[in-house]
């Protein structure tokens, strides 16, 4: 019988009551949180969604499902903002993309990672498919390292980080407001971690993309988590650290021969019981640990275009 992949299990969990409704997500609220002028974070179902706005046009950064693309629309016009006229995927998880044929249609240029264009052009298959994106919902603009955008009186850094929560992740920052959008790469609270390793997600990596944001911002940064309320740099530190603990620990105890089972008996997520009740408890994430421990490394990591001496701590 074929198990239910990870990812596909996340998806389940993250669309909840919905799927069992006549109307999927009839229940699910928009809500909007003003960050800066022009800067926005929206909360719904799905991953979160950042807005800049002014008058160069729209920027959305994540769109969450289909079926909340009108409402998500609705809460960009209460923020005083034109429609969308860019729109950024962080990654490829339709929980953060399934809105992008809907505003592909409406006129949005989408942009992504070159690996998410990939993955959206094949889809995914397996007992919960994904089917390929129709090519209006595809990202037109693709990079491989990063891009930035001039608009509205900021620079907006896309900066891709290797193979994270998957191989496609992009960090978005806001250079004169001092907000940084994170994706998947950061969940702030009530679980740990998801890192898709069937779409080059890398344990690893998630620990260098969280200190590559940690060393690029400082105490006043605003943090867009992918999932979860917003954060402070601390937060981020806390979770860095925590995500480097277990690994550290399950790493060591692999050096040692022990296996998988003999870990999961250390319980080694002990100390972070309080996000043991969300959709990733700590026995499915030491199994994503030590999985993603037990393929080779990638020697080859990118640098991102956002160097640490050039950005790194100036108070904005």
């Amino acid at each position: 019988m074929n198990r239910l992949t990870p990812f596909a299990a996340f998806a389940l969990l993250l669309a909840g009551p919905a799927l069992a409704q006549d109307n999927p997500m009839a229940d699910v609220e928009i809500r909007a949180e003003q960050l800066a002028p022009g800067v926005a974070v929206l909360f719904g179902r799905g991953g979160n969604i950042g807005v800049s706005y002014g008058e160069d046009g729209t920027v959305l950064i994540d769109d969450q499902f289909a079926p909340l693309t009108a409402r998500i629309q609705g809460a960009i016009g209460d923020l005083g903002a034109d429609p969308v006229r860019f729109l950024i995927n962080t990654h490829w998880h339709f929980d953060h993309s399934g809105g992008n044929e809907n505003f592909g249609e409406a006129g949005a240029l989408i942009m992504a990672h070159d690996n998410v264009r990939i993955r959206m052009t094949q889809g995914s298959e397996g007992r919960f498919t994904v089917p390929p994106a129709p090519p209006v919902g595809l990202p037109v603009i693709t990079y491989h390292d990063g891009i930035k955008l001039h608009l509205n009186g900021d620079t907006v850094h896309v900066v891709h980080m290797h193979d994270g929560h998957t191989d496609g992740d992009s960090v978005i920052w806001w250079e004169n407001a001092n907000i940084v959008h994170m994706g998947d790469l950061f969940f702030n609270g009530g679980s740990f971690p998801f890192i898709d390793l069937e779409s080059g997600g890398n344990v690893r990596g998630v620990v260098r993309a969280a200190t590559r944001v940690i060393d690029m911002t400082n105490d006043r940064t605003q943090i867009i988590p992918g999932h979860g309320p917003m954060a402070s740099r601390a937060d981020l530190i806390a979770y860095r650290d925590m995500v480097a603990n277990i690994v550290g620990q399950v790493e060591a105890a692999m050096a040692d021969g022990r296996s998988l089972d003999e870990i999961k008996a250390m319980n080694v997520t002990a100390d972070y019981a309080d996000r043991d009740g969300g959709f990733i408890s700590g026995e499915q994430f030491v199994e994503t640990v030590h999985a993603s421990l037990s393929q080779p490394e990638d020697e080859g990591h990118h640098h991102d275009e956002v160097s640490h001496s050039e950005h790194g701590n100036d108070e904005h």
